[in-house]
């Protein structure tokens, strides 16, 4: 899967959150300082070029949708980063959170009960 740039990114999150949108909506919903109508219409092109996002036409106007799902970008982006960063352990990356007081200890009880329970 292509990696997205920061604000490409931004965009898909917002046509998750959102929902099917025109372009207007989008920069409604992007932070400060908002982009220029025409950086996000060409980010938004270039996203359907990936083949991450769709659109339904009316008149000529675009409604774009995402089409790859948050869930599957979400698991490509975290298998990403331990591989790169974790030796590919979910261990050593909590034990980095861990270290780093990011995480605390009811916390990891609350996931290594959602472990037990998946196992069941």
């Amino acid at each position: 899967m292509k990696k997205l740039a920061p604000r490409e990114e931004q965009i898909m999150h917002v046509l998750w959150e959102i929902g099917p949108s025109f372009i207007k909506d989008i920069i409604e919903k992007l932070p400060e300082p908002k982009p220029h109508y025409n950086s996000v219409s060409t980010m938004v092109r270039i996203l359907e070029t990936k083949g991450f996002i769709g659109h339904t036409e009316f008149g000529k106007s675009h409604q774009y949708h995402a089409i790859l799902p948050k869930e599957e970008y979400q698991s490509n982006a975290v298998n990403d980063m331990l591989g790169k960063y974790f030796n590919n352990s979910f261990s050593e990356m909590i034990a980095y959170f861990a270290k780093k007081e990011k995480i605390d200890e009811a916390e990891l009880n609350n996931i290594v009960e959602m472990i037990k329970n998946k196992k069941s």
